[in-house]
């Protein structure tokens, strides 16, 4: 469910520089010498006064052992930068299949961030990344401004999930070979189903999809922390993620001292079943934004009447032969832009507040012939998106979790996504291996465990409404919406990582004063290429 900042800030053409907090060794050199007085030198003294050597920072050790582990030395990449992270990783060994001691051996890979502090607290920040099927490893850099505050004081663990990352993913690269020749044509849903089926056959040369659930990532979460000596954790999920701390601190309540969920899944919730409606309500928030701002409202009139005139007459027949250039390669492209299209490029620029600015301007250009604009981006945001996120065990979690459970909502048919997306996890789904979901698996999250939710006013996925569900349910807990923000970027929003790390501090959520977080607010819409309205 989550989406690539980096993307994100490359469609406005502003480059974010988020500094990358590592831990630093200071020690102090004093050049001392001493002249003794000589007794044959009669009242003879002699002083000399000799400038400090410069002090010189000694190289960080090439390992460290915490726990039964020894994690060494290594720096975690940044997507097309060369900036890097340091930090001491390792690989850890689990069964594939834990109720089978014969099962084959897979390995997890984590890293520690450490603290700027050379005696960090005791407790572990532990970051659970989203998807699903995110790398917590690489996609640190899109969280480290949220925490950097905490790294003050705290190490960071970063574990792949299994499936995700280094952590034994689940790839079936000769299906991916022939997906990418076929690249330009529109896929229906046979042809998808189709590949998903291959894909199963390729995976399952190397790996059983059954067990790379939440249920599986629980067990191996806590198997790392015991062996790094069983600390307790400061939980920060991200939007599937929020649905893996969950699980985890109610199997574990005991280790966990604290839990900061942006993006909130009710466990309650049925991945997918309600993604048209969460659509339906971002986009009526950002129409009413732009029509109390004069110059949107001069610019496009009603823009969300604009866009479900433009759905209504690609569903009647798509644009066909549209020409765009390819954002990255800047190469001419010529596809047919469809109703469907619309939809899920309209709900990707909905996951964020950068993005949502550009829509009003996106969806006019388009209604009046200009296809280019949107395609350009849907083109971005779905290769970005393949990159970032592993197939497989996306499908894995999904087809167990959530899938049986998916049904159409007739509710939904005149909706912009309508049922499009539940109608195609259920095909897909019939084809992949998936486990038999826990008998209590979407019940609520009970919790006295302190808990700190984070939601975006225009999240098209899991709207603050979602946090208010879980927060019910806490009796410890607090509930925080920042306005204008999408979905999964509150976190790194404002004042917001100063918060967090004051409540990971003091465990005290009712008690954080956020009236920082009203200076917040959206981005104006752009009126034309140039930008907003002065």
């Amino acid at each position: 469910m989550k989406m690539n900042p980096r993307m994100l800030m490359r469609i406005v053409a502003i480059v974010v520089v988020i500094g990358l907090f590592g831990w630093q060794w200071w020690s102090k050199h004093h050049a001392v010498v001493k002249l003794d007085a000589t007794p044959n030198h009669a009242a003879a003294s002699v002083s000399a006064v000799v400038a400090p050597a410069k002090p010189v920072k000694p190289a960080p050790p090439a390992t460290i052992k915490l726990g039964k582990l020894t994690l060494t030395a290594c720096e975690l990449a940044r997507p097309h930068s060369a900036v890097t992270t340091p930090a001491f990783c390792t690989m850890f060994p689990v069964p594939e299949d834990r109720a089978d001691p014969k099962s084959r051996t897979i390995e997890l890979k984590l890293a520690i961030v450490k603290s700027q502090s050379q005696v960090p607290a005791k407790d572990l920040v532990t970051y659970l990344a989203g998807g699903p099927g995110q790398s917590a490893i690489q996609t640190w850099p899109e969280i480290a401004a949220g925490l950097a505050p905490l790294l003050k004081h705290h190490d960071v663990l970063l574990l792949d999930q299994r499936g995700t990352g280094d952590s034994h993913p689940l790839k079936c690269p000769a299906v991916e070979k022939q997906m990418r020749k076929q690249a330009d044509a529109e896929p229906n849903m046979a042809q998808q189903v189709a590949w998903i089926g291959q894909c199963a056959q390729e995976v399952e040369k190397t790996s059983d999809p059954r067990f790379y659930t939440t249920s599986d990532a629980v067990a191996d979460l806590e198997a790392v922390r015991q062996a790094l000596g069983a600390p307790k954790l400061d939980l920060v999920g991200v939007s599937y993620g929020t649905r893996m701390a969950q699980h985890y601190a109610e199997a574990h309540p005991d280790a966990v001292r604290s839990i900061v969920l942006d993006g909130v899944v009710p466990n309650q919730l049925v991945l997918g079943a309600t993604f048209a409606e969460a659509l339906q309500h971002s986009l009526k928030l950002q129409a009413a934004a732009c029509s109390a701002t004069p110059a949107c409202k001069k610019a496009f009139g009603d823009w969300y009447a604009t866009l479900h005139r433009l759905y209504a007459k690609l569903k009647a027949g798509p644009a066909p032969n549209v020409t765009f250039a390819d954002p990255s390669s800047n190469e001419p492209v010529t596809r047919a832009l469809t109703a469907d299209t619309l939809a899920g490029v309209v709900r990707l620029f909905s996951y964020s507040a950068a993005t949502q600015a550009l829509l009003p301007l996106a969806v006019n250009e388009a209604a009046h012939g200009n296809y280019a604009p949107l395609m350009g981006q849907s083109q971005l945001i779905t290769s970005d998106l393949s990159a970032s996120i592993e197939g497989g065990m996306q499908m894995s979690v999904l087809c167990s979790e959530d899938a049986p459970l998916l049904k159409p909502r007739p509710q939904d048919a005149d909706l912009l996504l309508g049922n499009q997306l539940i109608d195609a996890s259920i095909a897909e789904c019939k084809v992949w291996p998936h486990a038999l979901m826990p008998k209590d698996f979407h019940a609520p999250f009970k919790s006295s465990i302190p808990t700190l939710l984070i939601s975006g006013e225009r999240d098209p996925v899991t709207p603050p409404s979602y946090a208010a569900e879980v927060l019910q349910d806490l009796s410890d807990g607090r509930s925080l919406v920042v306005k204008g923000m999408g979905h999964a970027e509150a976190i790194n929003a404002g004042c917001m990582p100063d918060l967090i790390n004051q409540f990971v501090d003091k465990l005290q959520p009712k008690k954080l004063d956020a009236a920082c977080l009203d200076k917040l607010g959206p981005i104006p819409a752009f009126v034309n290429f140039n930008g907003a309205a002065p």
